[in-house]
């Protein structure tokens, strides 16, 4: 068991270590262009790769999805109740509650703990994720939900034509597959050093209310992954993929646009990194969970 936890863990943190060490010694990463060329060329390949390869049952996919949906809406309610508890505005901290690092940190740990049919079933979550997040999660940063921003998310094209040539059996011609699987491999490894990067420059402003809601984040998201996966009845692969994806750390995401609408940046990013740090830090235990 040892084995099998560094085997999954070890590539996750080496990626993100050099990241992290990358831009410590100050040397150049543009982390917009990476970002553009991950969420466009990137993710889109390598979802379209992952499900074409595999003999998924959209039974399964459309368990997933609809679970991931139910986790966000768990998540988000009780996260606005201890908000208002507290007294603290849901445009400012909601988003860094409901979203996880479903991708940089997500996919690649349910590939290296369940293999691809894993990252079939993390790439679901993901997409979910990113749908709400660049809505929902947007929209409470700005005050404001624009649905028309999803017409400029990738993935979801990329999601689309698959189920469709995955439910007509299309087959792909072998330049155009190996060209996707090509540039779908690029996308986990710099997922993980931009996280690194990412880590490396954001700063920790107020240390007990970012701690907070690190905490909050992953405790919350182990807890209700959990309990959405028994009340679905998922188990196995399935179960341990939801509560993987539901655990992860703050989005990197969630300090972008914090920053962009003004929403308290310096309290998201410490979010951002101490729930990183700390859910490195646990994944050997939440790893021996979930397998």
């Amino acid at each position: 068991m040892l084995g099998q936890l560094a085997a999954i863990i070890a590539p996750v943190l080496v990626c993100a270590g050099i990241g992290y060490l990358w831009a410590r010694m100050r040397r150049p990463f543009e982390t917009e262009f990476v970002t553009a060329l991950v969420t466009t060329i990137g993710t889109p390949c390598l979802i379209a790769s992952t499900l074409l390869r595999l003999s998924v049952d959209f039974g399964a996919l459309g368990d997933m999805a609809l679970a991931t949906i139910v986790v966000f809406v768990v998540i988000g309610t009780l996260g606005a109740v201890g908000l208002r508890a507290a007294g603290l505005p849901f445009h400012s901290y909601l988003p860094a509650l409901m979203f996880s690092n479903a991708g940089n940190m997500g996919l690649p740990l349910c590939l290296f703990a369940f293999g691809e049919p894993g990252l079939a079933l993390g790439i679901v979550f993901f997409t979910v994720s990113a749908v709400l997040q660049f809505t929902v999660g947007v929209g409470l940063a700005a005050g404001t939900v624009a649905p028309g921003r999803l017409a400029r998310i990738p993935l979801l094209y990329a999601v689309a034509i698959s189920l469709v040539l995955m439910a007509t059996g299309t087959a792909l011609p072998d330049w155009i597959a190996n060209t996707i699987e090509l540039l779908g491999g690029l996308t986990i490894p710099l997922m993980l050093i931009a996280l690194g990067v990412s880590l490396a420059r954001l700063r920790i402003a107020s240390l007990k209310l970012s701690l907070a809601i690190a905490l909050l984040r992953l405790l919350l998201g182990f807890a209700v992954g959990l309990a959405v996966a028994w009340a679905f009845g998922l188990e196995g692969m399935a179960a341990g993929v939801l509560v993987l994806q539901s655990a992860m750390p703050v989005a990197v995401f969630n300090y972008l646009f914090a920053q962009v609408y003004k929403r308290a940046p310096e309290e998201v990013a410490g979010a951002v990194v101490l729930s990183t740090f700390l859910s490195f830090a646990s994944l050997p235990v939440l790893l021996f969970f979930v397998l």
